[in-house]
């Protein structure tokens, strides 16, 4: 005799809450996420469906197997995983759970998801985040990125917040946490215009723009400085 969990028939796709750091692709043209335990080899997409990681040949979510997307109920309970040192620079995702899925007392495991909004966390220096900065590791052909602010970018591949929102699609949103605004602008493909940004995404676009000047003019002032140097001792 086989064990039947109940069957729910949401109106609504259940909201969930988890937390993964975002991906930039090698060649700068799409953005995503990794997972930060047991999925975290296989980047996905804001709507993605899952694949088990054992390469069984089921549709997660399998009963007799751990695979699928994995969220908690909670916010405070994924906010919470933020505050080990391994996920200090990892970003909240609020997602919505499509598919088959299996609900569990702190959240669900299931088939296909939809990550709705990302929330950045503060700079590792602390001050609020403007763009998502190289954070100096990945996984074959994606680029890992972490939360970073004007002062901190010192010329690291970046992306704005807006800029990783429009090149994941699917009507995601990326805002900054505690205290964070805007979007600086990354690379060249990260080129917004202004009637798509607000007055703190300008604000914080001019704030990274003056940040980078300062730094070029330093770099400038370094390299006259030996020029100068090597003319007098010639």
């Amino acid at each position: 005799m086989r064990l039947r969990l109940p069957a729910e028939r949401p109106t609504e796709p259940p909201t969930g809450y988890k937390i993964a750091h975002p991906v930039l692709s090698q060649d700068g043209t799409r953005a995503g996420f990794t997972g930060v335990s047991l999925g975290g080899a296989l980047p996905y997409a804001v709507l993605d469906d899952a694949s088990c990681v054992y390469g069984l040949r089921h549709r997660p979510p399998a009963r007799r197997c751990d695979c699928g997307f994995h969220c908690v109920h909670d916010r405070a309970a994924a906010e919470a995983l933020l505050c080990t040192a391994e996920h200090r620079a990892a970003v909240l995702l609020e997602v919505s759970v499509l598919g088959a899925y299996i609900r569990f007392e702190r959240g669900f495991r299931y088939a296909r998801q939809r990550v709705r909004t990302v929330t950045a966390g503060p700079c590792r220096c602390g001050a609020g985040a403007v763009a998502l900065a190289d954070a100096g590791w990945g996984r074959p052909g994606w680029r890992a990125l972490a939360p970073a602010c004007a002062g901190c970018l010192r010329g690291r591949p970046s992306v704005s917040l807006a800029g990783f929102a429009r090149l994941a699609g699917q009507g995601l949103r990326v805002i900054a946490g505690a205290g964070g605004t805007g979007a600086p602008p990354g690379p060249a493909a990260d080129l917004t215009s202004a009637a798509e940004l607000g007055v703190p995404e300008l604000v914080a676009e001019a704030a990274l723009l003056q940040a980078r000047l300062d730094w070029f003019q330093s770099q400038l002032a370094r390299l006259d400085g030996r020029g100068s140097e090597g003319a007098g001792q010639g």
